[in-house]
């Protein structure tokens, strides 16, 4: 812990127009209104493009922190993380902060961490995993199944859990015609995007007009290739990456939402659909147990099984009157459980544990001004 009270906040993350889930809670926070409400400077430590620009950013963010440690000697890190690559560029900037004698919050995202530590570390990676973990001032899950899991492998008792904010939009779609299936996310095999083509191509036997779009980066090219052998290249559509804006037409003309993937943490593609009141079938891993009951807010399939995934399709875009209470259920959850105002208070609570003090009403103002004029 920190020998004073700390005045400022560096948080620490993917840069905010990367494409994937931290960038997206970041950015949710931003827009809510997280920056300008605490004293916050932030470091982006990954970006989109090659091989240059990714240890250019990184090595960008180390000189950042070595300058921000030098300006703030009282400060508190706040760690955006996922598994692999992304915690081991974190650890590099966490070593400072100990150095420093920053407290550090350790925020937990991506479905892979359980893996990447219980599977892919050595037993001496995973020592230096558990030793940033057990001397974290605070460790944020975003959901209550990883906050077990941590608490699993960590003796620290200062875990809590803070769900991903969703914004939710004003007007959604009253009726959800046609047969429209729709994957928002990484097209990558660990996402679960080969099993939902093969599941569409079952259903076309008996549904020829169902059409599916799976927006997007990645292996575009392998999932163009699987659509070809199995046939089905009219039915199946890949736009790219989506801007929010375009992400959330497509949401409001989906008829179904469909997350198949085989880890997750709490994937913000499905909260988003959710909170547009999109009937959605999702995988029960990770945290997403914790939002959606089967039968109640959506479907349930255990990954990776095809069969399961095309029944549970094919039974959403049959039965209409079902889909659509499913998808109201959707919508209401999400405005009881993760709306953006529930999730600052309880990343206000963090805060104000580790002793920072929140800007007056007057300078958060100002500073709220100051962000839209810099967009």
């Amino acid at each position: 812990m920190a020998r004073t009270t700390p005045t400022r906040i560096v948080m620490v993350g993917t840069s905010f127009e990367t494409h994937g889930g931290i960038s997206s809670v970041v950015n949710a926070y931003r827009s809510a209104g997280l920056f300008a409400r605490w004293p916050i400077d932030y470091v982006q430590t990954h970006c989109d493009g090659g091989y240059f620009a990714k240890w250019s950013c990184a090595i960008g963010a180390f000189f950042s922190m070595l300058f921000l440690v030098c300006r703030h000697p009282r400060a508190v890190l706040h760690v955006h993380s996922a598994s692999r690559a992304s915690f081991w560029r974190k650890a590099v900037l966490m070593t400072v902060a100990r150095l420093a004698g920053w407290p550090i919050v350790f925020h937990l995202h991506g479905g892979g961490f359980a893996r990447f530590y219980e599977e892919e570390c050595t037993p001496f990676q995973r020592r230096i995993v558990r030793h940033f973990l057990d001397d974290a001032a605070c460790i944020v899950t975003v959901s209550e199944r990883w906050q077990a899991w941590m608490r699993s492998i960590t003796p620290n008792p200062r875990v809590t859990t803070i769900a991903n904010p969703v914004a939710m939009p004003q007007g959604v779609a009253r009726e959800r015609s046609g047969a429209l299936v729709t994957f928002v996310g990484r097209i990558e095999q660990g996402k679960g995007v080969f099993d939902l083509i093969e599941a569409v191509n079952e259903v076309r036997a008996t549904i020829p007009t169902v059409r599916l779009e799976c927006a997007g980066d990645g292996d575009i090219e392998g999932a163009l290739r699987h659509v070809a052998v199995r046939g089905i290249r009219p039915n199946v559509h890949f736009p790219g990456w989506l801007s929010p804006r375009r992400r959330d037409e497509l949401l409001d003309r989906t008829t179904v939402f469909v997350l198949p993937s085989h880890a997750e943490g709490l994937p913000m593609s499905l909260l988003e659909a959710m909170a547009a009141g999109c009937p959605v079938i999702a995988t029960a891993v990770g945290g997403i147990p914790d939002v959606v009951s089967d039968g109640v807010n959506g479907l349930l399939v255990p990954a990776g099984d095809r069969d399961a995934l095309a029944l549970a399709l094919h039974r959403l875009l049959v039965d209409r009157e079902l889909a659509e209470r499913l998808g109201r259920e959707a919508r209401e959850t999400i405005r009881r459980r993760f709306t953006t105002e529930s999730a600052m208070e309880r990343l206000d609570q963090v805060y104000s544990g580790l002793g920072l003090t929140r800007r007056p009403a007057r300078r958060a103002h100002a500073a709220g001004k100051l962000q839209e004029i810099c967009k």
